[in-house]
Order: structure tokens, then sequence, then C-alpha cells
């Protein structure tokens, strides 16, 4: 199931993050929670099955009317189950009046899944 992010998540989301090729610098990762944390066009969603085991991050550009995703990343023990897919499905379940989009960083996997 597809939750969105709450601070008390915080620890987990940055170590879902961490596993994105761009966020491996503290650094950079700190910079990245702050901007999903305080911007309003910044969602950061979870993905929950039993545990939390999945991260999707979307930027809204309103005057697209679209969603970039920006971060996706499913915890290594959990990968190759299709949990990325669903999650990409579920964000699209949601906002079905907007048009779901990869940035170059995602780009690859999403294209892969076929699901945008």
């Amino acid at each position: 199931m597809l939750i969105r992010y709450k601070k008390t998540f915080e620890k987990i989301a940055m170590g879902l993050l961490s596993f994105m090729p761009t966020e491996k610098d503290l650094k950079k990762l700190q910079l990245t929670m702050k901007k999903y944390e305080t911007e309003e066009d910044w969602q950061l969603f979870l993905w929950k099955e039993e545990d939390i085991i999945g991260l999707l991050g979307v930027l809204f550009d309103h005057s697209g009317n679209t969603i970039i995703i920006q971060h996706i990343s499913v915890n290594p023990s959990h990968r190759f189950q299709g949990i990325g897919k669903k999650m990409v499905k579920a964000l699209k379940e949601i906002y079905t009046d907007k048009v779901i989009i990869s940035n170059e960083n995602t780009a690859p996997f999403i294209e892969k899944c076929d699901v945008c």
C-alpha cells in the first residue's frame, strides 16, 4: 500500500533513498529529504506491506499537469518482486487526472516496467 511520508519515517526513508545512485553523499541525501519535507510540490510516498520496503519521490509540475518521478527505491531484499511497478501503478490510481513521467535518473527503471 502506498502511504504518504511522515517525519516519524525519516530514518527508513533516508535509508531507502540512499540506494539511489544520486543520493550516496550524506549531505546531498539530507538536502533531498529537506526538499521533500518543506517544499509543497515535492512529495514522498512509502510502500508498506508488513514493513516499509519501498519509496517513491515525486515532483508535481502544476503548469503541465504532470507528476515527475524523481526517486524510486526498493529495499534490496525485496527487489525483483514487482514492488517498484506496484508503487507506480498505485500512484497512477491515486492521480488519474495527471500524466506521470520519469526524470533522467528514474527513466531506465520506469521504461523497463512499462507502466507510464
